[in-house]
């Protein structure tokens, strides 16, 4: 079954976020190889969530849960009871409308950014590189991608290049008269970084700088086409504004030279600015928290409609999943007969031609009642095609069952 435990812009501190984007995804993966409840994890963690989608064996949800907790306050030096409050536990069904939601940029600070599909498939990209993924995980991130790429053709929301580092930009514009006459650095060359290059180009900015806390500056310079800085003291001192956007807390008071008008926006998390820099003559400061609560409401329409379409497709993999097994106790049953009729075909002298043509029969035979069957599931009525089985073909199966749903990190 589908667990996922979550911790974001909406029930956490950004505090508690940036704790939890330090040690907490690797532990979270390791839980695959030491808990036998797991069998599969993919971690989530951007500048404003942190959520880890699980799949787990049946009956195991609440062992798994507490698992997870425990072994990301450890990795996060947070209280069990501070997470256990602070999470929220989805199962089942849940979790699939949530994956969807969130990857469509309908959980957003911003709703329907741009950045928010992308993330979603790298974290799915690195549990695979780390072995942690599983074939529901795979199914499920997925069918979530295909419904994100649904909501953004078929409706407005995210059609209008959102993104948390145009909001900033935004709030930034009352304090910067002229992009164009701006020197801007940017810290950090991922590719959160990548799409500030982007949004402070098409505010008119031309003087583009980049320091990389990590020495790839070079390479994503040339790709770019942005100036490559050395080392960060002088780059911030040459600067008018400085976003920073890596992985690492790069710039503290001792970094700040002189004491010329400087706006600071910190994209980063954890966090990389000291807020203690505000204290400094000429700083004015920028960080998630503050961008957050700026966040305009969205369009109440287009998300409603959003929404609809997300539900909807939530709905249909949930009715999929739930009579998967009835089909493939079909299939595997007709196929099992095939195998059988192959054999005697054979031992009659039967062509290559014809095998394929037996089993080209089967699979026709199969398609109809699998498309039927996800029909009835989607309209609440599986155990009708369930029965239908057992009463024409002798096939007992049963409709895959899922845990009741749990709301807190306590259940």
């Amino acid at each position: 079954m589908l667990l996922c435990l979550t911790a974001n812009h909406r029930n956490a501190s950004f505090d508690l976020l940036e704790k939890l984007s330090f040690g907490a995804p690797d532990a979270v993966a390791g839980l695959v190889e030491k808990t036998d409840a797991v069998q599969g994890a993919v971690v989530l963690a951007t500048c404003n969530r942190f959520e880890a989608y699980l799949e787990v064996t049946d009956g195991t949800a609440a062992r798994a849960a507490e698992a997870v907790v425990d072994v990301m306050s450890a990795a996060s030096d947070v209280p069990s009871s501070e997470l256990r409050s602070a999470v929220t536990i989805l199962t089942s069904d849940e979790v699939v409308t949530h994956l969807f939601a969130v990857t469509s940029g309908l959980e957003s600070v911003v709703v329907g950014e741009d950045e928010i599909a992308g993330q979603v498939g790298r974290a799915l990209q690195r549990a695979r590189a780390d072995g942690t993924t599983s074939g529901g995980l795979e199914q499920l991130f997925q069918r979530a991608t295909q419904t994100s790429r649904g909501v953004k053709t078929r409706t407005s929301v995210g059609g209008a290049g959102r993104s948390l580092v145009r909001l900033a930009l935004e709030l930034a514009g009352s304090r910067v008269s002229d992009w164009s006459l701006t020197r801007v650095l940017i810290v950090g060359t991922g590719q959160y970084a990548a799409t500030t290059v982007a949004a402070v180009r098409d505010r008119g900015a031309t003087m583009i700088s980049v320091f990389s806390p990590s020495g790839r500056g070079d390479a994503f310079g040339a790709k770019y086409g942005v100036t490559v800085e050395r080392e960060l003291p002088g780059a911030m001192l040459g600067a008018d504004v400085v976003i920073t956007c890596t992985s690492a807390t790069v710039i503290g008071t001792s970094a700040i030279i002189g004491d010329q008008r400087r706006l600071v926006i910190d994209l980063g998390m954890p966090r990389n600015v000291d807020p203690a820099i505000v204290s400094l003559p000429g700083i004015q400061l920028l960080d998630l928290e503050t961008i957050s609560l700026h966040a305009s409401l969205d369009d109440v329409n287009a998300t409603a409609d959003a929404r609809e379409l997300v539900s909807d497709a939530a709905a249909r993999y949930s009715a999929e999943r739930s009579i998967e097994p009835a089909i493939v106790a079909l299939r595997t049953h007709i196929f099992s007969l095939l195998d059988v009729e192959i054999e005697r075909a054979r031992k009659r002298g039967a062509t290559p031609e014809t095998e394929a043509a037996l089993r080209h029969l089967a699979s026709v035979l199969v398609h109809t009642p699998s498309v039927l069957a996800r029909e009835a599931a989607l309209d609440g009525d599986g155990q009708r095609f369930v029965d239908g089985l057992a009463a024409v073909f002798g096939i007992h199966s049963e409709l895959a069952s899922e845990e009741p749903r749990s709301n807190s990190a306590s259940a």
